[in-house]
């Protein structure tokens, strides 16, 4: 059922913004109708974790800002972690940055991240109607 509700959005032409700094062949974000799907974005490697968390989700509203969306329109999101140890930081530094009601999130665990990051986020916001 969820993939019929989401053929109307996805239905006609797609605008792409391209990543800046991409690892591999994918567009940053991809606007489909109402949604817009940001592709992970990782934080730049800083002393601290809590700084690269802050990082990576300023990728993320960089590419939502483009879509002419903030953090508030994130419906959900999906955070990997090369260490659940960081787990907490990055819900201290989640909890700051997203305003509630917070998105519905999945958060997982890999052995590890492209560029050696720690943390990827992956976001889908929708439009205000």
């Amino acid at each position: 059922m969820l993939v019929w509700l989401l053929l109307p959005a996805c239905a006609g032409a797609h605008e792409h913004h391209a990543a800046d700094a991409a690892l591999g062949p994918y567009s940053a974000a991809v606007v489909a109708g109402g949604l817009v799907f940001v592709a992970g974005q990782t934080g730049v490697r800083r002393e601290t974790f809590a700084d690269e968390v802050d990082s990576a989700i300023d990728s993320v509203t960089k590419y939502l800002a483009r879509a002419g969306l903030g953090l508030a329109d994130v419906v959900s999101s999906t955070v990997h972690l090369t260490d659940i140890a960081d787990f907490a930081a990055m819900n201290t530094v989640y909890a700051r940055r997203f305003p509630a009601p917070y998105p519905a999130r999945t958060t997982v665990a890999v052995k590890e991240l492209p560029g050696q990051a720690r943390i990827e986020i992956t976001v889908v916001a929708a439009r205000q109607r």
